[in-house]
């Protein structure tokens, strides 16, 4: 198992504009090639502007397959160049991290 940890830093006052536009329009395309995420999360405490979300995959050829799918997917990229338009991302860090046998992830 792979899992894709993707934090993302808006631009001041531009999180829930920017997070709305996912719903109305990134959502379905993402989700038709990911499946759902393991979650998508907004900050509580620390930097307001941030987010997360972790995607599952089988392992590193799987990741690839589907992303593929989804940037193949003209909804995905009308959310992307709405999503420019917008401007409201600053910052994105991705890392790819495998679970620990002794905590394993319940799907």
């Amino acid at each position: 198992m792979l899992l894709d940890v993707r934090t993302y830093r808006c631009k001041p006052n531009t999180i829930g504009r920017h997070i709305a536009l996912y719903d109305k329009m990134g959502k379905v395309p993402q989700t038709r090639h990911l499946g759902a995420p393991l979650c998508y999360l907004t900050t509580e405490t620390g930097n307001p502007n941030e987010y997360l979300h972790i995607w599952i995959y089988e392992n590193a050829g799987d990741r690839e397959k589907r992303r593929a799918a989804m940037w193949a997917d003209k909804a995905w990229l009308a959310y992307v160049a709405e999503s420019e338009k917008l401007g409201a991302l600053e910052f994105q860090e991705n890392s790819l991290m495998r679970p620990v046998d002794f905590f394993p992830i319940k799907r």
